[in-house]
């Protein structure tokens, strides 16, 4: 048995992994936690203890695809004949189209040396800035945000000194489900005798651990930031000295803010003035006060704006340059952090260099091309905007955006308008179906590079196992389309190790790096001159500025561009589950979380469900003003009244069908958390739960005839039944877009066998009567009970894939 230490492929904080490996067998028969690991401490949360799981799954990729053109049904391909026809495919678009008719989104989940390939190809072969990845959906208003306060865009402390504050606040961040090892530092500090406050619309299980909650309104953060500035200043808590010596601005913050009483700020966010005022006094008195924050507050048109107000409530108290203070973003993904420092940024070069004129013509040199372009690139959100007038072709590398990013009915539709899409990826996806070309990938315990996790750690992963089938590694990939594209010269590397050579001359922070100096747990940026040994604690004398001074910008309360009316009353919320990671891509095909995991519902507070007539586990459409999805309802006093939530991670009910694109004017993130929405009882389904007392002796006709007027409506037609020795299994088509739907008999059998058998009997029942005259009618039988149950989940089943 071997041993290999490498890192978690999830969220941002870069666990430590122990992978055992049998290797008669080739495969990792376990993972465990690296004891000295100096930000996991030997511990795991459930996605990492997994992890090894995905990599032998049999839906994994292992062979270049090709879509034919007229059945539209893929085909393997060799690696040459796909290479080589993206690259003429490319370059005939470049020619009629010109440069930045072509956008490349990569991947947060890639090493660092494939993301720094990926901007590298195309801003020197293709000649565009088109390149962006997930932050934008995320954490994209903290690199704009805090670059203006601070000059730099980046987490300032560590995860190690979160136990050292005496007071911590977590803004719209559930770090106990989508950060856990952080979620334990933030309970060793409260056990040491910080003082937590957690500030979010839902009582997450972070929020039942902290000492105060404030339960404030969607999209009112900025309002309670104003109100904690001003009463520190009004308290006289605010560090004149640290304003003094190191900041700009403040007497235009404290104009601004003088308005926010705490009567006012309970008018806008809903917060009691006691409870608001105990959490600004806590924060303002202490001596080390650390702010966290998530996507709570990031997600919003004014996510820049929320972002620099955490920034001027930090600078006021002088909560910077020491452990246990700063401004803290967690993020999401294991190379997000990463994915920025390379520059797979549309606005930034490696290392953040801002694009430039003069910019380009230093990159030109680092290099040796004379390419380089200097226009402003688009966006990832700017670019689904951008088709097919301005973009006709696009690289997706490990993204799913037709279920991540808002809108989805005009993204799916937007993807069928390109000329040419490819997606390289490690497994199909609901992106890759709309592919011309899906390219198989190597996997992160299947390849060498780095990682670079939200504290600025960069660390070795190194491969275990050997990739599926022809699978490879991103950056072969990479460097294989550069040669096929014309430029034989910027791409020669024979290993990783030799392209983070070339990133150690062109990203500053990591000037000082080596693989060998990455032994054995990594180092913090910024490793240069200055600190050679990393950086755990940013802006300890000086700001990232030009002149080192921190920035006060005064935020404005600007609510939400949506508002709530009587039609779409409630404000609809998103986010992350402790089993589940973004799109389920990797977590919904690993046996050990899927088995743990129930059917998403949608939280709604018990006055909320009374005033609309639903009960647990009651079937509710849920609308948008663009768009509607069907989910079961989770009665629960951990939702904020007048708000409801649904995760994010699913394709059976996706939610970002009902998100309406808004941006923020700087970073162009979405606004997924404030969405107007109407929850109402599904109707179809409503009929369901009405007692009749007339008994219906030609029942199995009558119920046949639903369950086919089910899939009929639904879209879904009957195609395959395979009959198993235990049980049958029925494979439904969807007419629109072709997706295959089984359902195993076992559950749903005995209906759907009728529905089958009685197809005929069924549609002339269908003319005669209607659904709901037919459904009501079947309910009273002489097993009831046993009957509603089995239509309810069958209907639920279909209506769910429907959704997707």
């Amino acid at each position: 048995m071997k041993q290999v230490h490498t890192v978690c492929p999830y969220c941002g904080v870069g666990c430590g992994l122990a992978c055992q490996v049998d290797e008669e067998r080739h495969e990792i028969v376990a993972v465990n936690g690296v004891p000295d690991h100096p930000v996991s401490q030997g511990f795991l949360c459930v996605k990492g203890k997994t992890s090894h799981e995905l990599a032998k799954h049999p839906d994994r990729l292992t062979e270049p695809l090709k879509r034919a053109k007229g059945t539209g049904e893929f085909t393997p391909v060799s690696w040459d004949q796909a290479i080589t026809e993206i690259a003429e495919q490319l370059l005939e678009i470049r020619r009629i189209y010109g440069p930045d008719s072509i956008a490349f989104f990569s991947s947060s989940r890639c090493t660092n040396e494939e993301n720094y390939l990926v901007q590298k190809l195309a801003r020197i072969v293709i000649d565009t800035n088109n390149i962006d990845n997930c932050a934008r959906l995320c954490h994209s208003t903290t690199g704009v945000g805090l670059s203006q306060n601070l000059g730099s865009g980046v987490m300032t402390n560590s995860i190690n000194d979160l136990e050292e504050a005496d007071c911590i606040l977590i803004f719209g961040a559930n770090s106990t489900e989508a950060h856990p090892l952080i979620g334990k530092r933030i309970l060793n500090a409260k056990k040491r005798g910080a003082f937590i406050v957690v500030i979010d619309p839902r009582r997450t299980l972070t929020a039942r651990k902290a000492d105060i909650h404030l339960q404030l309104r969607p999209g009112t953060d900025s309002a309670l930031i104003n109100g904690f500035i001003k009463t520190i200043i009004d308290r006289q808590l605010h560090d004149s000295t640290f304003i003094a010596d190191r900041t700009l601005g403040f007497t235009n913050l404290a104009w601004t803010v003088r308005e926010y009483t705490p009567e006012l700020v309970e008018e806008i966010t809903g917060v009691p003035q006691d409870l608001f005022l105990k959490a600004a006094l806590r924060y303002g008195e202490a001596d080390k006060g650390c702010i966290c924050y998530g996507m709570g507050i990031t997600q919003h048109a004014t996510g820049v704006e929320n972002t620099v107000n955490l920034c001027n409530l930090a600078m006021l108290t002088g909560n910077f340059g020491r452990p246990g203070t700063g401004v803290n973003p967690l993020r999401g993904q294991n190379n997000v952090q990463g994915a920025g420092d390379m520059g797979v940024l549309p606005d930034c070069y490696p290392g953040y260099r801002v694009i430039t004129g003069g910019t380009a013509a230093e990159m030109n040199e680092f290099w040796g091309v004379t390419t380089v372009p200097s226009r402003f690139g688009l966006t990832s959100t700017e670019t689904m905007e951008a088709i097919p007038e301005k973009v006709r072709a696009l690289y997706i590398i490990g993204e799913n955006v037709a279920l991540s990013h808002p809108m989805l009915h005009e993204i799916r539709r937007l993807l069928q308008q390109l000329d040419l899409l490819v997606v390289q990826d490690i497994f199909p996806t609901e992106t890759s179906c709309y592919a011309d070309y899906i390219l198989p990938a190597a996997c992160w315990i299947e390849k060498d590079g780095t990682f670079t996790n939200t504290e600025r750690r960069i660390q070795r992963i190194r491969k275990v196992l050997e990739p599926p089938g022809n699978a490879l590694p991103d950056h072969e990939i990479i460097c294989r389309l550069a040669a096929a594209l014309g430029d034989h010269e910027h791409f020669q590397y024979a290993t990783p190790e030799e392209v983070f050579a070339e990133i150690r001359r062109v990203v500053p922070q990591y000037a000082g790096v080596t693989y060998e100096r990455l032994e054995p747990f990594g180092l913090q940026w910024p490793v240069d001159e200055v600190h050679p040994q990393g950086c755990t604690v940013l802006h300890e004398h000086r700001f990232s500025t030009s002149d080192g001074l921190g920035r006060f910008y005064p935020i404005y309360y600007n609510p939400p561009r949506e508002k709530t009316d009587e039609l779409y009353n409630f404000i609809l919320l998103t986010g992350r589950t402790l089993m589940d990671y973004n799109t389920r891509t990797m977590t919904g095909r690993v046996p050990s979380l899927t088995r743990k995991v129930r059917d998403p519902r949608l939280e709604i507070h018990p006055w909320d469900a009374e005033a609309i007539h639903v009960q647990e586990d009651d079937p509710v459409r849920i609308r948008s003003r663009i768009g509607e999805i069907k989910a079961r309802v989770m009665i629960t006093e951990d939702i904020r009244p007048g708000c409801v939530f649904m995760p994010f991670h699913y394709k059976e009910i996706p939610v970002n069908y009902l998100v309406i694109p808004h941006l923020d004017f700087l970073a162009k993130i979405p606004a997924f958390n404030v969405t107007p929405a109407r929850v109402e009882f599904d109707t179809e389904l409503a009929a369901l739960a009405r007692d009749h007392e007339e008994l219906v002796p030609d029942k199995d006709n009558i119920l046949a005839a639903f369950i086919y007027t089910c899939m009929i409506q639904l879209g879904w037609s009957p195609v395959v039944t395979s009959l198993g020795v235990d049980h049958h299994t029925y494979t439904f088509r969807h007419r629109e877009n072709g997706q295959e739907l089984e359902i195993d008999a076992q559950r749903q059998g005995p209906a759907l066998d009728l529905a089958f058998k009685l197809r005929g009997q069924a549609t002339s029942i269908q003319k005669a009567f209607n659904m709901e005259q037919y459904v009501n009618d079947s309910l009273e039988i002489i097993n009831r009970d046993a009957l509603r149950h089995l239509i309810r989940e069958t209907y639920h089943t279909l209506s769910m894939a429907s959704n997707s």
